[in-house]
């Protein structure tokens, strides 16, 4: 291992000028598009001119584009990322040693920017558009409060205002997260809530309720709706996102490439798919395109499983039921997650771009229980030094899980995992787990069905 740390550092960075110039776009390659999102009264394909309403028209050409490989990032964005971009490629030599493992474990950390989360990196993208829209703000949800946070920085910095929908249960274990969003200017709202039509609804029919990432989405797009000059952002699922987030990726490939390092194994924790999407896609657009091959695993939370236990079927993207539809690996829109602490996590379906390379067999998933995964980003602080948030600590207990494989069977594998953030605003999740509060809970089949049999009938 001393071998190794003379020819690789602990840190591997890009120079500011070898930082990406454009985002990649993992749909040009692929040979199965993802299926088109449908207008839940006629189910015929959403056009331009029926998004527009709800989204900013230049993030509506991306999301309808599947044909262009590669988007200029402008150069205001650009100029804001240079002042946390390139992030950096770890290699985790302690946890390695600690594992006794043959394998080699890097990952791409996004932590290191005041959001501190890969979420920036399409927050100040949508509110660039948005501001060159000439719009007076935008309305967005957010589930542990990253995205919330990212966007109300970009919202900030481009002048705009940012009406955030937080899922109640986050917005009550994580005040500070919110004070964050607050400090840069956004008004902050728990969801559901009282103030919209949609809110209401759902208090009604589920009293009580800590609320879900698909409520919070219904009440965001309401408020953008109803607003002259507003326009709703979201910060995963669409493929607007999984394009902006590309960086990530983009820049890890680069970085490794440098040392001459080649990935066996890609890991990625699963919500609604805009960190895994993001750092898989340029690795994902070689395997497509038969240049190279990588095993690609989504981790995602026992509680929340849409991967593993969730059907590939048309679905309303939230609780309301007021967003187009989309296919994609889902619960059910009317699927309320138990109120675990990996609240990016925490919705009912995936990614249409990430559902489709699943279903063609092009990756794998994997569900993992609560306790397991803070074993797991305890064993990380205490080895890597960085107090990883929950929503990354799924990536790194499957990213652990393989390295022992590895040291079973004497193979020298490479491991790259996205550690999407930090998680010091995520304390009241880490004081459950260390004083043996926490409780790790999985949906029963009869559950599931029941809200499987409430997805809309689509000829």
């Amino acid at each position: 291992m001393s071998n190794d740390r003379e020819k690789i550092p602990y840190k591997i960075y890009l120079e500011e000028s070898e930082m990406p110039k454009q985002w990649y776009n993992v749909r040009a390659d692929m040979k199965n598009k993802p299926a088109p999102l449908l207008n839940p009264g006629t189910h015929k394909p959403m056009t331009f001119d029926e998004l527009r309403p709800v989204f900013c028209d230049e993030l509506i050409k991306q999301e309808l584009d599947d044909t262009t490989a590669y988007f200029d990032i402008p150069e205001e964005i650009l100029n804001f990322y240079k002042m946390y971009r390139p992030s950096p490629v770890m290699r985790a030599y302690n946890l390695e040693k600690a594992l006794g493992t043959p394998a080699k474990i890097y990952y791409k950390f996004e932590g290191n920017n005041t959001s501190g989360s890969h979420k920036l990196n399409s927050a100040l993208a949508q509110a660039y558009y948005a501001k060159k829209q000439g719009l007076k703000g935008v309305t967005t949800e957010t589930g542990a409060g990253q995205w919330g946070t990212a966007l109300s920085m970009a919202c900030s910095f481009f002048g705009i205002d940012c009406k955030v929908y937080m899922v109640k249960v986050s917005y009550e274990q994580k005040p500070f997260r919110r004070e964050v969003m607050k400090t840069y200017g956004a008004s902050v709202t728990p969801s559901p809530s009282d103030t919209t039509a949609v809110g209401r609804k759902i208090l009604e029919e589920f009293p009580g309720t800590t609320g879900s990432l698909g409520c919070a989405i219904s009440e965001a797009v309401e408020a953008a709706t109803t607003r002259e000059g507003y326009r709703y952002v979201l910060g995963s699922v669409l493929n607007q996102v999984l394009l902006h987030q590309s960086i990530i990726g983009l820049e890890a490939k680069a970085a490794l490439e440098k040392y001459g390092i080649k990935p066996d194994i890609i890991i990625g924790c699963a919500g609604g798919g805009s960190n895994l999407g993001g750092l898989i896609s340029p690795f994902m657009g070689e395997k497509l395109r038969g240049e190279a091959d990588y095993r690609i695993i989504a981790v995602e939370p026992a509680s929340c499983p849409s991967f593993t236990r969730g059907k590939y079927a048309y679905d309303f993207c939230d609780t309301g039921m007021v967003c187009p539809l989309a296919k994609m690996y889902t619960l059910g829109s009317g699927f309320i997650p138990s109120p675990n602490h990996a609240g990016g996590l925490r919705y009912h379906g995936m990614s249409s771009i990430l559902s489709q390379l699943y279903d063609d067999g092009l990756m794998e998933a994997r569900s993992v229980e609560q306790t397991s995964v803070f074993a797991a980003a305890t064993q990380f602080a205490r080895t890597e030094g960085i107090l990883p948030a929950p929503e990354s600590s799924h990536a790194i207990r499957a990213a652990i899980d393989e390295a022992l494989v590895c040291k079973e069977t004497g193979e020298e594998k490479t491991i790259l995992f996205g550690l999407t953030g930090t998680g010091y605003f995520d304390m009241t999740a880490y004081e459950k787990y260390n004083n043996g509060e926490m409780s790790d809970y999985i949906p029963t089949d009869e559950e599931l069905e029941k809200s499987f049999a409430m997805l809309p009938k689509i000829d």
